[in-house]
């Protein structure tokens, strides 16, 4: 069985990514790992060249920026990296340049890619997330965070990735997917405050104009997390990779768990969801199989 690992990523260093951790997660699941590293304002070049391991193959890319609807230059610069893996890949493990696998879950994914090498029905493994937000020590548990996406693809079969690169699709009909039972954490709501304000100033331009992100994004020097609308404490612990980051933030976060900020709709759902572990009306882009 070969396993290629692919990743997009620009501007790195500049709005304080973990994608040397990301990388770093999956990569001994891998046989190569393909990193399409966009020109930046930053040495991320370097940032990736810094990781000196012998399956890492840098693709250099030009964004193009006026691909702003829906994100679509994401999936675009996906779509290069996807296409330069191995063409003796039997599966590719896509990671973004803010998640990190759990290496506890590494014995799973690499069985169940095992288990489901030879079933051409698979299009590919669904993980579970955990977001957090503002710093290592909350997540997410609202449902404006996605609980699971696909991670992990079988090439060559034509699969390209779906609007701004959170999933893919086949022939534009989500994949046919097993559940890995595997854990991804998302970081990308965990930087200091300046540097996660700097990263939504830049963010929404993938998606909307200069003139729109002036309008409906705050013109201010540091992100302001108190605003969100529910946070649970973490229990869990992080993956070995994230361990010096940690060690090193240097901002405070504080939050009451207790206080919500729910219409009675959002409260009815939420105790629904926590109680049943349904969440009605999910928006699902893969077919669980």
């Amino acid at each position: 069985m070969f396993v290629s690992g692919f990743t997009i990523v620009r501007n790195a260093v500049l709005y304080d990514y973990p994608i040397q951790e990301a990388i770093r997660s999956v990569l001994p699941l891998c046989d190569e790992f393909i990193v399409a590293v966009g020109r930046s304002d930053d040495d991320t070049l370097g940032l990736i060249r810094g990781l000196s391991d012998p399956k890492i193959k840098i693709v250099e890319t030009e964004w193009d920026m006026n691909l702003r609807e829906g994100g679509r230059v994401l999936a675009v610069e996906t779509d290069k990296a996807l296409a330069a893996v191995s063409t003796q890949a039997d599966w590719a493990f896509y990671i973004q340049a803010d998640e990190v696998l759990h290496e506890s879950c590494h014995a799973a994914v690499k069985a169940c890619m095992q288990q489901h090498l030879n079933n051409k029905n698979v299009q590919g493994l669904l993980f579970d997330y955990t977001h957090f937000y503002g710093s290592y020590d909350f997540v997410g548990d609202s449902r404006r965070w996605y609980r699971r996406e696909v991670r992990v693809v079988r090439p060559g079969i034509g699969i390209a990735s779906y609007r701004d690169a959170q999933g893919f699709r086949l022939d534009g009909k989500p994949l046919k997917v097993k559940h890995s039972r595997a854990l991804i954490f998302h970081y990308g709501w965990v930087k200091p405050p300046e540097k996660q304000q700097a990263k939504q100033q830049n963010f929404h331009k993938m998606w909307h104009s200069d003139e729109w992100v002036k309008r409906n994004v705050k013109q201010v020097v540091a992100f302001d997390y108190s605003e969100i609308d529910s946070l649970a404490p973490f229990r869990g612990t992080h993956p070995r990779v994230m361990e010096k980051r940690i060690r090193e933030k240097n901002w405070s976060f504080d939050f009451n768990p207790s206080r919500k900020r729910f219409g009675v709709k959002a409260w009815i759902l939420w105790y629904f969801e926590k109680l049943t572990g349904i969440r009605p009306g999910e928006y699902k882009n893969y077919k669980l199989i």
